[in-house]
C-alpha cells in the first residue's frame, strides 16, 4: 500500500498538447505558463491545419500548436489556466506521458 502511495506522489514528466487559434492567442498562454512556472518550457509550432467535426458540422481551421513540458503535479493547475484564458469553447488539452528521454533534459522539465 505505501508502494502505490509512493507512486502517486512522484512527480512524472508529461508533453501537453493544446492548440490555439492565432499567434497572439499562443504567445499570450505560453508566456503566462512559463511565468506561472507550470512548465519548463513551452513550444509554439504555427502551421497547423485542423480538421474536425464539431456540432455536427465538417470544420477546418488554421490554428497555432503549443508543446508544453511539464509534469503531472503541475497539470490541474495548467488545465485551470488554459481554460480559463483559452477563447474556445472547448480547448484541446492532451496530456501525454514522456516515457524516455535525456535524462538531464527530463530531470530540468521536474525541477
Amino acid at each position: 500500500m505505501v508502494t502505490n502511495q509512493k507512486k502517486t506522489m512522484e512527480k512524472h514528466p508529461q508533453l501537453i498538447l493544446c492548440t490555439c487559434p492565432d499567434r497572439g492567442c499562443a504567445e499570450n498562454l505560453a508566456n503566462t505558463i512559463i511565468e506561472q512556472r507550470l512548465a519548463a518550457c513551452v513550444n509554439i509550432l504555427p502551421g497547423v491545419i485542423s480538421v474536425y467535426r464539431w456540432q455536427g458540422k465538417l470544420e477546418s481551421s488554421d490554428e497555432i500548436l503549443l508543446l508544453i513540458k511539464t509534469h503531472n503535479h503541475a497539470y490541474p493547475d495548467l488545465e485551470q489556466l488554459i481554460r480559463q484564458l483559452h477563447p474556445y469553447e472547448l480547448p484541446e488539452i492532451i496530456a501525454v506521458p514522456i516515457e524516455n528521454g535525456l535524462p538531464a533534459y527530463l530531470n530540468w522539465i521536474l525541477e
